[in-house]
Order: C-alpha cells, then structure tokens, then sequence
C-alpha cells in the first residue's frame, strides 16, 4: 500500500483524530479473517453526537451525482479512500472491485463510496487533485463511476506522467461524457478543487494514513477498517461478519 508523506493536519481535525481512534472496532492489516479484533463497550466514545456527525459526513456524497453504488434501502457501505494515481487502488480496481460489486452491491446488500485521498499530489503539478476534480466534471455529465472506473483501467502507476488534461478528457470519452467541451473547461476552471480537498482533509482527520483504506459503516455498529488492496476473501468476510449482525 501507498504510504502517505507527513502532512499537517490543522487544529479542528485533531479532536476528531483522537474519536476515530477510539471507534473503529476492526483494523485488516494482514489479510486475513483472524485479524478481527473487535473493541469493547468501554472503548465506546464518549460523545456519541459527534461520532454520528462524523458518521453522516462519511455516508454524504461530496456532489450530489457522485452518490453511493448500490441501494439506498440497505444501511451497510463500504466506503473507499483512494488516490487515482495509486497503484494499489487500481489493484482492488482490477482485482476485488468487480466481486464486489457482483456479489454486494448488485445484490442490495451493500453500497459503495469513493471519496479522495490525494497522497500522490506533486506541489509541481497536483495530478491526482486534477484527476479528482475530473471525476466531479464527469459527474456533471452523470457519469462518475465510469470515469473512475476508466481512470483506474487505464493507470500505469505514481507520478509517472500518465495523468494530464488530455488522457483525463479521453478517459471522460471513454466514459460516456457526451459534452467534452463543457467536460474540458471544467477541468481547466478547478472549480472542484475546494472539495477534493474536504475529501482528502475528511481522511487524514479520521487518522487514515495510506491508499487505498476502507471503512465499513453499518447502522448501529462499530465501523470497520480495512487497510490495503486486500483479496477479495477480507472484505468478503468483513462484510459477512458485518451483514450477520445488521437486521434484514
């Protein structure tokens, strides 16, 4: 997994740091099931209000045709922070996405989110934000998850230049996005920046400190974080674990 430079992390985030710390019941690091370890009632947080504050956060989409893959009737997401420039990210693209959503999220029985997590951004060209502000110009077109998924189909790995206007605008064609010139001049306008920022600020709050990790929220429980392009077995095991305690 991609390893994340030092970054700092303004003063309003630091409280929330120290509840997430507390709350997640799981942590894979390992890949495998045995890794459960879940947290007991005293580690519970102390000020339930702001852990469903931050819960709320996680589960909003950050643009309204960005919203979750899957169902609004079931109260189970996993939740991806990634980076479009991050190897490993296309792994669980290429490798466990598709499980996933055939087993899961096709079937009802969860959601998926993707939010942003830039930890690949050179201060010379800022790729990844340009990459992320590119799914949200996409959006715009109604076309989100088929450019996330054209953008991790084609990636050839960190900051070797295989990210710039042009590849975005033909990975949007690729999509479906039918306006390329409104898909462009959005693009060239950043006028989703501010939010890739509020993404990638909402991880590093919540202490996340590579890409890609997920966090698995179900209604009523500990939320669950899965670190790393795990094989399809982890998260099809913390998703059963998760699903055997959620009422139907």
């Amino acid at each position: 997994m991609k390893r994340k430079t030092k970054k700092s992390v303004p003063k309003k985030f630091k409280m929330k740091s120290l509840i997430w710390a507390i709350i997640f019941g799981v942590v894979l690091v390992g890949g495998s099931a045995t890794a459960f370890m879940t947290m007991g009632n005293n580690n519970a947080p102390k000020n339930p209000e702001n852990t469903d504050q931050l819960l709320n956060t996680l589960l909003q989409p950050i643009v309204q045709n960005a919203s979750a893959l899957g169902t609004s009737k079931t109260n189970v997401t996993l939740i991806e922070f990634g980076d479009y420039q991050c190897q490993y990210c296309a792994r669980f693209h290429k490798e466990t996405k598709d499980l996933i959503v055939n087993n899961y999220i096709n079937t009802g029985k969860i959601n998926f989110m993707f939010k942003d997590f830039v930890i690949n951004d050179r201060p010379s060209d800022k790729l990844s934000t340009l990459a992320a502000i590119g799914s949200y110009c996409a959006a715009e077109q109604g076309k989100y998850w088929p450019y996330y998924d054209e953008v991790y189909r084609n990636s050839k790995g960190e900051n070797v230049d295989w990210v710039s206007k042009n590849s975005l605008t033909q990975f949007a064609v690729y999509a479906g996005v039918k306006d390329v010139n409104k898909f462009s001049a959005c693009l060239d306008s950043k006028k989703y920046e501010n939010l890739v920022v509020i993404n990638d600020n909402l991880a590093r709050s919540i202490g996340l400190t590579s890409t890609p990790t997920f966090i698995l929220i179900a209604e009523g429980k500990m939320p669950l974080k899965i670190v790393g392009a795990q094989p399809y077995s982890v998260f099809e095991s913390a998703i059963n674990q998760v699903l055997m305690q959620v009422p139907t």
